[in-house]
């Protein structure tokens, strides 16, 4: 399928203090921002735009499980929540973060949420094989980790699920090389927001 490509605004290079769940159960609900090394949030509108993907390509989230693997301020796994995804994972490796995201979900009642301490690509390492319908990827775009986690994840990845990116170049050649193909894609100043599907994995995968 081929992408759609749409241009966005640039964003503004530093990180705003505060987002917020722009839909859904927790509808509004505030996520603050701490001063953290490469910590940056995906902006409302961009998370606006990603979602409104999600819910062109699947329609019914019920029933999907999401994995958050750099979840930050968890604002991308608890919008999944929110709209009533069946079950998230977040997985932060800070321990100021991880205490701020244990205690919101605990005030939120966000039952489906569970939120695991650690690295990254550890962490992946050990989640059970096919058990996720929606994968975030946002790491620090300078920390060289987007090629790394999306091999970690393919594994992980149900029939038909999706993998949103975020990174600072377009990662089609990384995702080909894992066998994922890009079905929507847009830029938004210096960041690059692509969804990708499990396609077939290259010849070379199958050596």
């Amino acid at each position: 399928m081929k992408p759609d490509r749409l241009r966005k605004p640039a964003l503004h290079a530093q990180a705003p203090h505060r987002v917020r769940i722009i839909g859904g159960r927790f509808k509004r609900t505030p996520l603050p921002v701490p001063d953290s090394p490469g910590l940056r949030p995906t902006p409302d509108r961009v998370r606006e735009t990603l979602f409104n993907w999600l819910t062109h390509l699947r329609p019914d989230m019920t029933t999907l499980r999401g994995l958050d693997l750099f979840a930050g301020t968890g604002a991308l796994g608890l919008e999944l929540a929110s709209r009533g995804a069946a079950a998230v994972t977040l997985v932060e490796r800070a321990p100021a973060l991880v205490a701020q995201l244990r205690a919101l979900v605990a005030k939120l009642g966000a039952s489906q949420v569970d939120v695991v301490a650690g690295d990254a690509l550890a962490v992946a390492a050990r989640l059970p094989p096919g058990g996720f319908d929606v994968v975030f990827i946002d790491p620090p775009f300078d920390a060289g980790l987007h090629a790394r986690a999306l091999a970690a994840i393919r594994p992980l990845l149900a029939a038909g699920a999706l993998i949103y990116v975020e990174s600072g170049a377009p990662m089609d050649e990384a995702a080909a090389r894992v066998g994922l193909v890009s079905v929507r894609a847009m830029t938004a100043g210096h960041v690059h927001a692509q969804l990708f599907t499990p396609g077939h994995l290259p010849d070379s995968a199958d050596h």
